[in-house]
């Protein structure tokens, strides 16, 4: 047991803080179309050079640096704008330096794992704990190139990230290089232009304490009045006071769920949730961690466009939460899982359908939908560690669950070891016997129910059709009396007896 992984407690994951709210305004006007554009644009603009001002800045940041990047943007905007792009920009700049880190560390994983096969011998096993030996001499000459680009390309890497040089760009690099595949994309140089445009505007603002609903820069009214600071070039825009634009549409904000303690979340039961490639295999779980019922599947397409992708997950989640609810359990349980550092090519080698299997795996995105979805509907999320669920699944529940009218794949026998995690029981079956001896004089001996539930120690219920491959019990001719058989040593209490005469002498 020293080798195995500690596993974390379970947790309750929260939920969508309602800092930031992004959605479509519908019923706009073409006036307030034209000032929302000219807000966007300006915005951009400001925040564009501003970014770039942060990057050639690099590791020389200080603070006195962003009160005087601050104090140059107050005029061309207001003091709140302001404070809300540079604000955006060192969130851009820090995520872009975070991905910089990630990307020298797996570069720095794929190098260290060639040079490990391309020393052992051509054709050498590998071993659970390290990769073998490449499998031709063909394969080794072309890892040994591949091994000198990716030195480069950690050279490279590792000297911009010394120099606090980061790689950005405004409105994604995508979409910056669909530039010059347009005829693959479908899109001519009009339209690609107003979507790069679209995507580096900027309008948002960050939340101020004690202000009046939470914000003056872009302010919504409880009955759903959207008013927005113009900056100081389009003031003249205004239709309110105080240099104000208020918006003829209504939006309607939905208010937060609180969050449930584990034990409120868990007192009728969980819904244990194994999320794959394709599908989303549950299974239902009383206090007591049984599974009851059948297990579920809510299978998605993630092919096609983003949005249809975007889709496919929303249409299987709701069918999951409406599942839950009409079930009548407040509580779901998931895997904390990430792949990211987990689909190098180094690390899984020839096993391409494996990468491509995990790196379509939308584990991201389905938390971050489920966390949302999940408010709404007043059930709680519940997050486990990902450590062995679906082996241990496999290894005590897939068997046991599988019946002649049922079959229990691994995604199902996972989603009952999720369930059971999340509700602290372990994922074996049965404790071992008490130490003493093997009775109940030390504990229960059995996690599947509490000591203090009526009819734990009755007999179980007769599990019909056949056990061996034999006539079942019940089902024969004779089953009503198998004594008639005349077997050696059968009982004959309830047979006429009669001795046999005795032998005659020769």
């Amino acid at each position: 047991m020293g080798g195995l992984r500690s596993i974390a407690a379970p947790f309750v994951a929260s939920g969508p803080s309602g800092v930031a709210v992004r959605a479509r305004l519908k019923h706009l006007t073409p006036g307030e179309a034209e000032v929302l554009r000219l807000i966007g644009g300006h915005l951009g603009s400001l925040a564009s050079k501003d970014l770039k001002a942060r990057c050639r800045d690099g590791l020389e940041h200080s603070a006195e640096a962003w009160a005087v990047r601050k104090r140059e943007l107050t005029p061309l905007s207001s003091s709140r704008w302001a404070g809300s792009i540079t604000k955006a920009t060192h969130d851009q700049w820090a995520l872009a330096r975070h991905c910089q880190l990630t990307h020298i560390e797996n570069l720095a994983a794929g190098v260290r794992t060639i040079e490990h096969r391309l020393s052992a011998p051509v054709g050498q096993k590998g071993t659970k704990k390290a990769a073998g030996g490449y499998r031709s001499q063909r394969e080794w000459h072309a890892k040994s190139r591949r091994l000198r680009v990716l030195q480069e390309r950690l050279t490279a890497a590792r000297a911009d990230c010394e120099a606090g040089i980061v790689h950005v760009v405004r409105g994604g690099k995508q979409l910056a290089r669909t530039r010059h595949h347009l005829d693959e994309a479908g899109l001519t140089e009009c339209v690609w232009r107003g979507r790069w445009e679209a995507e580096r505007w900027f309008c948002q603002a960050d939340g101020e304490s004690g202000k009046r609903y939470g914000n003056e820069t872009i302010r919504i009214t409880p009955d759903g009045e959207v008013s927005i600071k113009l900056p100081a070039p389009l003031t003249h825009l205004a239709n309110a006071p105080h240099g104000r634009y208020v918006l003829a549409c209504r939006i309607v904000l939905i208010p937060p769920t609180p969050t449930l303690p584990i034990e409120a979340a868990l007192a009728h039961g969980v819904i244990g949730v194994d999320m794959n490639a394709d599908h989303v295999a549950a299974w239902r779980l009383d206090v007591h961690g049984n599974p009851t019922g059948s297990p579920r599947r809510f299978f998605y397409d993630l092919t096609g466009s983003a949005h249809h992708r975007d889709a496919q997950v929303r249409h299987a989640l709701t069918r999951l939460l409406h599942w839950a609810q009409a079930c009548g359990v407040k509580a779901i349980a998931v895997e904390d899982l990430d792949f990211t550092a987990e689909k190098t090519r180094e690390k899984h080698g020839r096993k391409k359908r494996f990468r491509q299997l995990i790196s379509g795996m939308p584990t991201g995105r389905q938390r971050a939908r489920l966390a949302s979805m999940a408010d709404q509907t007043g059930i709680a999320v519940i997050a486990v560690h990902p450590a062995y669920t679906s082996r241990w699944g496999a290894q005590h529940w897939q068997k046991p669950l599988t019946s002649m009218t049922r079959t229990t794949t691994r995604h199902d026998a996972a989603a009952v070891a999720i369930g059971r995690r999340a509700q602290q029981h372990p994922i074996r079956r049965r404790t071992a016997p008490p130490p003493p001896h093997r009775s109940d004089a030390v504990g229960h001996r059995t996690v599947q129910a509490d000591r203090r539930v009526p009819g734990r120690e009755e007999t179980r219920p007769r599990i019909p059709g056949p056990r061996t491959r034999s006539v079942g019990a019940g089902r024969g001719a004779n089953a009503g009396n198998q004594n008639v058989q005349h077997r050696p040593g059968r009982s004959a209490e309830h047979e006429f007896w009669q001795q046999d005469s005795p032998p005659l002498s020769p």
